[in-house]
């Protein structure tokens, strides 16, 4: 077996990056270096992760400037010439396309900082290039190929290379993982941060909706999406979120975010736990008897931690809720969808000759080579057959699975229990990539707190047959820090140290491969 992990610590032996870079070990410039060596290495040669689909070409005249201001100034904070990746649904101002993984945007050049952009900029984070995801964040086909775009063909799982990254934000998961960066920006609808967070072995935060303005991130659906951190640590993931959180006048979610915005890392306690009672989903269990036996195992750590566990055996709204929120979601997904990207897509460059869903469509079937060979368009298709944001059963819809998912939900749990939060396996080991029938997950606790808007954080809990699985921690609106500080608590009782290990080649062929 071939094990990344030599690699890694060749990257910052013994410390944190933050670390190497606070005690002058080693220069923001040097760090990029190493990591642009791995990129070259694992992602673009060697074992081919596709994890990476273009890297910042000034990134390291970006790092030089920043080494020259710590010693002229010192650092702005801890993230002060950190290599942070984007996943490529969200704009930075390279002369680097945005394009959400589809050939549709490859003249989508837009010259400008997402808002979570400039904010990591400010704080002195690099921008060292952007990840692959799934195309269109998993919202095209409805037997799509988690981890495969047309632009940058199938990202692979790095524990396992002939296993899924999940999706969408498969990229951002994998490469955390590879040790291709210090931290990566995924973006969440439905479990888009946090199932690839989970089997990739990171920590994925889908921070409550409006903590994080969207603007200039290609979006799937203003309801429900969310752009959040991962990193190989929770602290990290707190730092991270403490630079890109903050109220945006261009994005109203947000107008709440700096009245509840705060200084994560500093909240992190590896006491946090004591005292509080948890809530422990078994209706969100069950899918998978190996992941089972190691959420039972987070659980006793949880207890030791100090923790009162609460069971709760079945989803409030009886044994139809699952299905009737997901029914619901569904068609306020959809109905954003085709909405959501007609305005994006009127912001867009010249170049960018699709203006509309319908237009996407039109461009799939007649590049149907690059980007229909894998799975087809069945989501957009659907999509394009709505009726609009003033639709009634799109306005019932929106409010039943919000009002299911949140108040008669989440809330209700909460509540009954008097718990500070909730518990479930994030989702089971990574499933074998097929081609044919696409994705086949054997479960996922992310519908809840996505529809609701609530955070979802996934930290690693153990591992499967050499695989990671998470465990999930499930809070109210606005409790991101209290999340972060279960997390932390967790993750320092627990003492994972899983390291990915290269062990099985997939197999190369056609558009497995990035679009030419």
């Amino acid at each position: 077996m071939r094990r990344l992990l030599p690699a890694l610590l060749l990257l910052c032996a013994m410390n944190t990056p933050q670390e190497d870079l606070q005690s002058g070990k080693v220069t923001s410039e040097q760090l990029v270096q190493r990591y642009l060596d791995r990129i070259a290495a694992v992602d673009h040669a060697g074992p081919m992760l596709q994890a990476v689909l273009a890297v910042n070409p000034h990134t390291l005249a970006d790092a030089r400037a920043l080494d020259a201001e710590r010693r002229a100034h010192g650092a702005r904070g801890p993230l002060h010439g950190l290599p942070v990746l984007l996943k490529d649904n969200i704009e930075s101002e390279e002369a680097l396309p945005t394009t959400a993984g589809s050939q549709a945007l490859l003249a989508n050049v837009t010259g400008r900082d997402a808002p979570l952009v400039a904010r990591l900029r400010a704080a002195g984070a690099v921008i060292l290039g952007k990840t692959n995801l799934s195309e269109w964040a998993n919202m095209r086909g409805s037997r799509s190929v988690s981890g495969w775009s047309g632009v940058g063909g199938l990202t692979r799982n790095p524990w396992s290379l002939d296993r899924s990254a999940c999706g969408s934000s498969s990229g951002s998961g994998a490469a955390v993982a590879a040790g291709l960066a210090a931290a990566a920006i995924g973006t969440e609808t439905d479990g888009s941060v946090t199932c690839p967070a989970s089997v990739n072995g990171v920590v994925g935060l889908k921070p409550t909706l409006g903590l994080v303005s969207r603007h200039f991130i290609v979006p799937l659906s203003h309801s429900q999406d969310t752009a959040g951190p991962m990193a190989p640590t929770v602290r990290d993931v707190a730092l991270v979120l403490g630079a890109i959180a903050g109220s945006d006048p261009a994005d109203p979610a947000t107008a709440a975010a700096d009245a509840h915005k705060a200084d994560y890392a500093a909240g992190l306690r590896a006491d946090a736990l004591a005292g509080k009672r948890i809530g422990v989903m078994r209706f969100e269990a069950g899918f998978h008897p190996e992941t089972d036996a190691v959420f039972a195992h987070a659980l006793e750590v949880l207890r030791r931690a100090g923790a009162t566990l609460v069971e709760i055996a079945a989803m409030p709204g009886g044994p139809g809720a699952a299905d009737a929120i997901g029914e619901a979601e569904q068609l306020v997904l959809l109905t954003d969808l085709k909405a959501d990207l007609a305005v994006y897509l009127a912001g867009a460059p010249a170049g960018v000759a699709s203006r509309s869903l319908a237009d996407l469509i039109a461009f799939n079937t007649a590049h149907a080579d690059r980007e229909l060979g894998l799975f087809g368009q069945e989501l957009f298709e659907k999509a394009e057959a709505t009726k609009g944001l003033d639709d009634p059963a799109y306005l019932a819809a929106r409010a039943k699975s919000l009002r299911m998912a949140g108040v008669d939900g989440i809330d209700r749990m909460l509540a009954d229990g008097s718990l500070d939060a909730l518990v479930a396996p994030t989702a089971g080991p990574a499933w074998v990539v097929d081609v044919v029938d696409g994705d086949h997950s054997s479960g996922q606790t992310s519908t809840l707190p996505a529809v609701a808007g609530y955070p979802h954080l996934s930290v690693p809990m153990g591992l499967v047959s050499g695989l990671p699985v998470g465990l999930s921690f499930v809070g109210p609106a606005w409790s991101d820090g209290r999340m972060l500080a279960f997390g932390y608590a967790f993750e320092q009782a627990l003492g994972f140290s899983g390291e990915p290990g290269l062990r099985v080649l997939a197999p190369e062929a056609g558009l497995l491969r990035p679009g030419k």
